[in-house]
Order: C-alpha cells, then sequence, then structure tokens
C-alpha cells in the first residue's frame, strides 16, 4: 500500500449545467442532482462511469457511483480515475472518509477539491489487487444491499397493507352521514404574525408549516414575545393541524397532531387546525383525512400544481362522511393496530439502514485504513 493524495489518483471536472435549465427535458441522457436524477437531456458530460460528489448545499461530501453518458448539476462535482487507477476502486477509497469535514461556509456549505485533494490516503497501485478489492466489496455491499432491501420490502408491503386497509373501511357505506369539516369540528386559521416579532427563547410557542410533517409532528421550534398571544389561535393538546401550503401528499392531507409540549402554542399562518366539537371522534378524522376520498377532493380545490394551496374557505366546506360513533370507535381501534405493524417495521428498517451503512463503513475502514 501507498500513501498518496487524493489528488495523486484522480482529476476533479466541473459541470456548468443549473438545475432551473435542465427541468422539464425530455432526452435520452439522465441529469443527477443530490437526490437523483432531475431530468433527461439530449447530451451527456461522461463518456464512461465516473465518481460524482456533492460539493454545495445538503449532503455535502457524498460519493456516488454514476453511470456512463450521463451528467451531474453543478451543485455536484466530477471524478475522474487518473492512469492506473480503478474508477470503483478511488469511488470506495473516497466513500470510506469523511469529506464534510472540508466544508466551508455557512448559509451554503460548499467543499473544494483543492483542500480535500490533499488528504492522503492508503492505496495500491497495483491494478489485479485493486481489481480484487472492488470485487470483494461489491460482493459485501451486495450482500448488505440485499439485508436492507427486505426489510424495506417489508415495510412498503405493510404501508400498502395499511392504505388498502384504510380506503376499505373509510369507504362510505350506508347510514353514513355526510356533514361538511366545519359542522363536526372547530376549525382555527392561523395568524399572519410579523416576520421581525420572531426570535429564541421567548415566552410563546408557534407551529408552523414547517412543524407538519407527513403524518407527523416536527420539532422546530419558534418563539414570541407574550404580548403577542392571541387567544383565537391558541392551539390545544390533541388538535390536528393542517398544511394549507404544499398539502397534496400520497396520504392525503400534510398533517399532524399537536403534542402536549405545543399545549398554548400560536397557530401561524398558512396552517389551519381542526379542534374536538364532541361531534366526531378525533382519531377517526385524522385517520379519514389521510384517505383517497379526502385527497381527491383536495386535488380539485387547490389553486395551483407549482405550490398547492388550499383555501380555509375549501377546507371548511370538506365533505366528511361519518358512521356512529361506536363504528368509528371500532374502525379506529381496528387502524390503531394495523399502524402499530407499520410503525415497527418503519423501525425495524430504519434500525437495519442505519446498521447496514454502519458495516459498509467498517468494511471500507479496514481495507484503506
Amino acid at each position: 500500500m501507498k500513501e498518496l493524495r487524493i489528488k495523486d489518483i484522480c482529476d476533479k471536472g466541473s459541470s456548468n449545467l443549473k438545475q432551473k435549465d435542465v427541468e422539464g427535458k425530455n432526452g435520452l441522457y439522465p441529469v443527477y442532482g443530490a437526490s437523483g436524477i432531475i431530468s433527461y437531456i439530449d447530451t451527456y458530460h461522461q463518456e464512461d462511469n465516473y465518481i460524482a460528489i456533492v460539493k454545495d448545499g445538503s449532503g455535502i461530501g457524498r460519493v456516488t457511483f454514476m453511470p456512463a453518458k450521463s451528467s451531474v448539476i453543478g451543485t455536484m462535482q466530477y471524478i475522474l480515475p487518473k492512469d492506473g487507477f480503478n474508477i470503483n476502486y478511488i469511488g470506495y477509497c473516497l466513500q470510506s472518509l469523511d469529506l464534510s469535514k472540508y466544508k466551508q461556509g455557512a448559509a451554503i456549505p460548499h467543499i473544494y477539491f483543492r483542500d480535500y485533494g490533499e488528504r492522503i490516503v492508503k492505496v495500491t497501485a497495483d491494478k489485479n489487487e485493486q481489481q480484487s478489492i472492488v470485487g470483494y466489496l461489491d460482493s459485501a455491499f451486495a450482500k448488505i444491499d440485499a439485508m436492507k432491501a427486505n426489510a424495506e420490502k417489508a415495510l412498503n408491503e405493510a404501508k400498502a397493507l395499511f392504505q388498502a386497509s384504510l380506503k376499505e373501511m373509510l369507504e362510505p357505506k350506508k347510514g353514513w352521514e355526510e356533514k361538511k369539516l366545519s359542522e363536526v369540528v372547530n376549525i382555527l386559521n392561523g395568524y399572519a404574525f410579523p416576520s421581525k416579532a420572531f426570535g429564541d427563547n421567548q415566552e410563546l410557542k408557534v407551529v408552523k408549516i414547517t412543524n407538519v410533517g407527513v403524518g407527523s409532528f416536527i420539532e422546530d421550534i419558534s418563539t414570541l414575545p407574550q404580548k403577542m398571544f392571541i387567544q383565537d389561535v391558541c392551539l390545544k393538546e390533541g388538535d390536528i393541524v393542517i398544511a394549507l401550503t404544499r398539502t397534496i401528499i400520497s396520504e392525503g392531507l400534510k398533517r399532524a397532531i399537536i403534542p402536549s409540549s405545543y399545549d398554548g402554542a400560536m397557530l401561524n399562518q398558512r396552517v389551519a387546525s381542526l379542534r374536538f366539537s364532541g361531534k366526531i371522534n378525533m382519531s377517526f378524522l385524522y385517520y379519514y383525512l389521510g384517505c383517497s376520498i379526502v385527497s381527491d377532493y383536495v386535488w380539485l380545490h387547490v389553486n395551483t400544481l407549482m405550490q398547492p394551496n388550499l383555501s380555509i374557505k375549501d377546507l371548511k366546506s370538506m365533505p366528511v362522511c361519518i358512521p356512529s360513533l361506536p363504528e368509528q370507535q371500532s374502525i379506529v381501534a381496528t387502524l390503531d393496530s394495523l399502524k402499530s405493524k407499520v410503525d415497527r417495521l418503519r423501525e425495524n428498517y430504519e434500525k437495519i439502514s442505519q446498521e447496514c451503512d454502519a458495516l459498509k463503513q467498517a468494511i471500507l475502514r479496514q481495507v484503506f485504513e
């Protein structure tokens, strides 16, 4: 093994492609960003397989193997082998390193080849040995990826079963009563607090659109001074909050339940809250908001597809079909049981995914350290 600098074993290449310029194209050759394929264009930058590194923004320092006849956008960097070095061997070597430690900048972090290119790595110059190492790593990683894929398959099958059960159980049936949403819950519309009023370590928590996840509440604390308290937008534990902007998702409305830690928080603009009125089981309503009936309604009433927005008026007019309270409770019990199984499989997948990633890094360190 030799100790060489990264720039001794590979060269960098730059891209002048911007995401906004390639989106919507309909060519033959893929263009990649940090999250995967962005579009297809009529030409390509790289004839052969190559390595790409995220050099700007989210995911900085991530190393990815890329296919021939493709390109990346300017937030990523091409890595190409020097003579005598196998591209896959170089890719595995780079994946064994934490390149994010070379980042600069706060608002938009970036890394430079001139910096991480000076990093010393232990490599072999023997082509046969490089190929042997690549073969070993390919085989080991394929087995690890199969473990991860099996866990993901089990999770996806459980999610599909849950969605099918959700659709079947919440499909309106004989004897169910149709009401407007505003007739079964109290609806609060958020207030447009001035941006300059937000600050750190103030008395009042605020629920913004960034707190509303895909069926989960996201801790993203924003605060206001006590003098900004408004009773009409004061939230309670158990309220269901709905994003009125960017609200189209595969699981119905983008929604979350207010946890006890946010009891008494203020409701910001672009978010609405549904509060218990004694006329519907709130857990039943939460599940109902995730069914295809609601998704279809929202699709028909959003005022734009680029940035979907649902008006508070259309939210209040949303039809809700409800059975008797005992039947609501029975449906909730069944769906709670199914959801708990999905949640356990999700936790299992996340655990396996983390362990697989850690195992890969351990193997890479064993080879390159």
